[in-house]
C-alpha cells in the first residue's frame, strides 16, 4: 500500500470514528424508574417532567413504573431491577445498615414532613396507641409506615408483640378498614385519607388519625433514591434527572389542575376533584414546612436527618448506625431556585 493510500485510509477510518463516537455520544441514557405507589395526582411533577420533554431535554431515556409502596421501591432499586425510584428514606436507613455494599442513596428528599399514621373508625373507639394491643391492623407488606410501626410501638409505649397483623393489595387496604375485616390500618396520610374520601364525603366523620408525629418520630419520609451502581456510571444522568424533576415540580405550584391532567392521562379512572385536592394537601402537609422554604425542597436538614437515622436504629436494633451520607447525598442537588417552595390554595 503507498504512503498516500494509507493516509487515505487512515482518515476514512478517523472520520468513521468521529461518527460513531457523535452517535454514541447523542444516545439518551436509560432510566429504569419506579413510583411509590399506582398513578396518582401527587406524582404530577413526574408525569409533567416527562410530558413537557424535560427529561429527554437533559438526554434522558426514562421509563416510569407503577409502584406497591415506598418500602419496595428501595429494595427494587436495590436489586437493580430499576435505576432510580422514589422510596422512603427510613427503608433505605434500615438497609444501607444491613447492607452497606449494595444500598441506594437518596438524592432528593420530596416528603419532608412525616405522614405515616394510623387510621381506625370512630366506632371502634380507638383513641390512644395502648388500644391497639390485642387488635388487627391492615397493611401491605411493603407498607412504609407498617415497617417503621416497631418505631411508633416503642415511641407510644405500647407492646408491638400484641398487635396482629393482616396483609392485603393496596387496592383492599381502605375497603378492609371499612368492612370492618382489619381494626385498623397503617398508611400515609393523604394516601389513606383520599382513598377514604371515595368512600366517605368527609372522612373526618369517620376516622380517627394517630399519627406518627405527635410521639416523636419526626422522621424524613420519602425520596428519589438511585442504585449505588448508577450513580457511579451515570452521575451526570442523575443530576439531570434531578433538574427535569424540579422543573416538573415548578410547573405544578404554578398550575396544580395541568399537573393532575398529566396523572389522569395514565390513569383516566382517576377523580379529578380528588386527585387534586390530594396534590394540593400532599405539597401542604408532606412538603412544605419552615424547613423546607428554607433549605428548598430536595434538600435535608444535616441534625434532622442525623436524629431519623438514630430513631430507625434504635427501633429497629440494628447492629450498625449508618452515617448521614451513606443515606443522603445532596452533590446532585439542582440549583436553588428550581427548588422553591410555596403552599398551595385549597380548591372551593
Amino acid at each position: 500500500m503507498s504512503v498516500r493510500a494509507f493516509l487515505r485510509s487512515a482518515a476514512a477510518a478517523l472520520a468513521a470514528l468521529c461518527v460513531a463516537t457523535a452517535v454514541h455520544a447523542a444516545d439518551p441514557v436509560k432510566i429504569r424508574f419506579v413510583l411509590n405507589w399506582k398513578y396518582q395526582g401527587p406524582q404530577a411533577w413526574f408525569f409533567v417532567a416527562q410530558d413537557k420533554g424535560y427529561f429527554k431535554a437533559e438526554g434522558l431515556d426514562v421509563q416510569m413504573d407503577q409502584g406497591e409502596g415506598s418500602g419496595a421501591a428501595v429494595t427494587r432499586v436495590a436489586s437493580k431491577a430499576y435505576d432510580m425510584g422514589f422510596g422512603d428514606i427510613n427503608a433505605l436507613t434500615v438497609f444501607a445498615a444491613q447492607h452497606p455494599d449494595d444500598s441506594p442513596k437518596a438524592v432528593f428528599m420530596v416528603y419532608g414532613n412525616s405522614p405515616f399514621s394510623i387510621y381506625s373508625l370512630k366506632d371502634k373507639g380507638f383513641t390512644s396507641p395502648k388500644q391497639l394491643e390485642g387488635k388487627t391492623l391492615g397493611a401491605p407488606v411493603d407498607d412504609a409506615p407498617f415497617k417503621l410501626f416497631p418505631a411508633f410501638a416503642k415511641a407510644a409505649g405500647i407492646d408491638a408483640s400484641k398487635v396482629k397483623w393482616k396483609h392485603m393489595q393496596p387496592s383492599l387496604r381502605e375497603q378492609m378498614l371499612v368492612r370492618g375485616e382489619v381494626d385498623a390500618i397503617s398508611g400515609y396520610i393523604n394516601t389513606v385519607w383520599f382513598s377514604l374520601r371515595k368512600i366517605y364525603p368527609n372522612p373526618g366523620d369517620k376516622v380517627n388519625i394517630m399519627k406518627y408525629s405527635d410521639y416523636g418520630l419526626d422522621l424524613y419520609s420519602n425520596a428519589i433514591i438511585v442504585s449505588k451502581d448508577f450513580i457511579q456510571a451515570h452521575p451526570q444522568a442523575v443530576a439531570g434527572f434531578l433538574r427535569a424533576l424540579a422543573k416538573g415540580f415548578q410547573d405544578v405550584l404554578a398550575d396544580p389542575g395541568m399537573g393532575v391532567d398529566a396523572a389522569l392521562k395514565r390513569q383516566p379512572l382517576l377523580d379529578r376533584r380528588i386527585e387534586l385536592e390530594n396534590l394540593i394537601a400532599t405539597v401542604n402537609i408532606e412538603m412544605f414546612s419552615p424547613e423546607s422554604k428554607r433549605i428548598g425542597v430536595g434538600d435535608v436538614d444535616d441534625a434532622h436527618l442525623k436524629k431519623g437515622i438514630g430513631i430507625v436504629v434504635d427501633s429497629y436494633e440494628l447492629k450498625r448506625t449508618p452515617a448521614p451520607d451513606e443515606v443522603f447525598t445532596r452533590q446532585f442537588l439542582p440549583a436553588r431556585e428550581l427548588r422553591n417552595i410555596h403552599e398551595l390554595k385549597t380548591p372551593e
